[in-house]
């Protein structure tokens, strides 16, 4: 990007943004303005790109709502972007997820999640292991 250009918005661009990437399931706040009224409204659903870099990075999030697949594409550095919350956090196999927009009902949102179950099953095994150490470890009780 040309210097001259970073230089001039680098005030408008956001230091504490919270790190998503594409397949993350986020809930993005953003200010909307009715009349004299300013409210928070949320809208929730995939990242399945994001684009640019600097001032005019952007991401799009997909959602189903009613049946009916609708995206929305946000600037990440948006005054009127209050926060971005990840629910859930994946691994995709690729940097855009189009293909998302050919599926409907539970596969249009089904993205490989961080695989936590292989972490959950050592930590139960190694608690096994500890327990039989333990009671190996202890004398037999005679009643």
């Amino acid at each position: 990007m040309n210097p001259i250009i970073q230089e001039i918005t680098a005030h408008q661009v956001k230091k504490d943004i919270t790190p998503f990437k594409v397949g993350d399931g986020v809930r993005v706040h953003t200010k909307v303005r009715e009349g004299d009224k300013e409210r928070v409204q949320v809208y929730s659903g995939i990242v399945i790109a994001r684009k640019g870099h600097g001032i005019h990075e952007t991401f799009t999030v997909r959602r189903l709502s009613y049946g009916e697949g609708v995206e929305r594409v946000f600037p990440v550095h948006s005054p009127n972007i209050e926060k971005i919350e990840v629910e859930r956090e994946s691994e995709p196999m690729k940097a855009r997820l189009y293909y998302l927009r050919n599926r409907t009902g539970k596969a249009a949102v089904a993205i490989k999640e961080k695989d936590r179950a292989a972490e959950i099953h050592a930590q139960n095994e190694a608690e096994k292991a500890a327990r039989a150490t333990t009671a190996a470890a202890e004398p037999a009780k005679s009643n």
